[in-house]
């Protein structure tokens, strides 16, 4: 007993001096440590006003003057290119950006133009030292000038030429001491067209590029890794009546291009499937004033929509069903989403492998099988999420972009010093940097 005794007390001493050791360590760590008050502002993580999520440093961007060539002036030779103007204007400030299907590199470029007051909760802020900058946004609008000449004849040596264009960015940017200093890998530019900057991707590939998909896209030259998946601009009106299928009479509907290439060969087979389907509304049509009327009135009565791929996976479509609360119906097997770290699609959409949906009836069918009350739920989550997609919502499609485009700085710096310190590199193999997504095939349908 007296040797239990004995070894209980010589336990108890070694536990009360490990804590007291504990004690004073933690007390000569704490007076070591600066309080909040001795870090900058811009470090110190709070919790705003409404007991949010603790508030992140903002990522710094720099976006450079480019010439009015590359930005203002290709609204002016859209502008003439269809007769709107008759001669260059005095000040290319005052044309209106025309609407089209890529317009976020208008509103990207508009917001970083506003005064910082105005860009509250953005997560980043405008520098105009570019000495200041993590990153430098490159505000061309390349979508824009694949489209001032589109279906307009131009007399070869003259006319507005995108190719030369691109050329001219090309020779403006690699005079930048700051494209040079990281072979701009700490710069951002918009591509949303899949067809847009296509001559000059190679020299621009190790920036941030903004797509809409990767289909025209090498592994080499773009990737989840690197670059931001960013949504069409939705071209119908958003329904802002309430969830419901009283007034959605018709089951499934589509409007737009019936021949595409490619992946979009699908329409056309989906279109001998479907258009003889009662209570389906299928219709061959291209981008009109008059057809978007149509097709807004059309999603905003029915319960699905048919989002089939284009020519390349993604499609406007897509954003202009989620925006009427219609239900997607994707058949698009390799297509790409926008904001996926946030965003579950499955929750509102419908994913069915092209094969499946080639099937007589089974499209239809498995339609008619969803209960009012999965209907419901799909539109309800469609609405929650629907001011991702939406670039003239202040917490919308702008703000989100810039979330996903600071996340990526992280990455851009260990690129950056990485590439700095190596000098041989066995080129036969795979860069981890152009990791791209799965490439297994594996497909979710419902």
């Amino acid at each position: 007993m007296a040797r239990k005794s004995s070894l209980l007390k010589r336990a108890a001493i070694a536990v009360v001096s490990v804590i007291a050791i504990y004690v004073i360590l933690n007390a000569s760590v704490s007076r070591s440590l600066p309080s909040s008050s001795d870090l900058p502002r811009q470090l110190i993580r709070e919790d705003d006003d409404e007991g949010g999520a603790p508030i992140q440093p903002r990522v710094r961007v720099y976006m450079y003057n480019l010439p009015k060539r590359f930005t203002y002036g290709l609204i002016e030779q859209h502008s003439i290119a269809r007769g709107g103007i008759k001669k260059p204007v005095d000040d290319v400030t005052t044309l209106k950006y025309p609407g089209h299907q890529h317009m976020h590199e208008w509103y990207l470029f508009s917001d970083l133009n506003r005064p910082e007051v105005d860009r509250s909760g953005s997560p980043i802020v405008r520098v105009l030292d570019p000495a200041d900058a993590d990153l430098f946004y490159v505000p061309v609008f390349s979508s824009l000038s694949l489209i001032v000449n589109a279906g307009r004849p131009v007399e070869p040596g003259s006319g507005y030429s995108d190719e030369k264009m691109q050329e001219g960015l090309m020779e403006w940017l690699e005079g930048q001491e700051w494209w040079r200093r990281n072979g701009g890998r700490d710069h951002v530019i918009p591509a949303g067209d899949p067809n847009a900057l296509y001559r000059i991707l190679d020299r621009v590939k190790n920036a941030v590029l903004l797509v809409a998909d990767f289909g025209r896209l090498r592994p080499d030259q773009g990737s989840f890794v690197k670059d931001v998946v960013i949504p069409y601009s939705h071209r119908v009106n958003l329904f802002n009546g309430e969830i419901g299928v009283q007034d959605r009479n018709t089951l499934l509907f589509f409007m737009g291009n019936r021949y595409r290439k490619d992946g979009g060969k699908v329409r056309d087979l989906l279109f001998q499937v479907l258009e003889k389907e009662d209570d389906v509304t299928i219709k061959h049509g291209t981008q009109s004033r008059e057809n978007r009327r149509a097709a807004t009135k059309g999603m905003h009565t029915s319960k699905f929509c048919l989002n089939p791929a284009g020519d390349t996976p993604s499609a406007c479509r897509l954003f202009d069903s989620i925006v009427s609360l219609c239900v997607p119906v994707i058949v698009s097997d390799n297509i790409e989403l926008p904001f996926e770290d946030v965003i579950d699609y499955r929750k509102f959409s419908i994913f069915v492998e092209a094969n499946a949906a080639l099937q007589p009836g089974f499209l239809v069918q498995m339609l008619r099988k969803i209960k009012t009350k999965k209907i419901l739920e799909y539109q309800r989550e469609m609405k929650s999420v629907r001011r991702y997609f939406d670039y003239d919502n202040p917490n919308g499609a702008v703000k989100e972009i810039w979330r996903q485009v600071s996340q990526k700085l992280p990455l851009i710096k260990l690129m950056s010093n990485r590439d700095r310190r190596l000098v041989l590199r066995n080129l036969t193999e795979p860069n981890c940097s152009c990791l791209c997504t799965n490439q297994t095939g594996l497909i979710t349908s419902i």
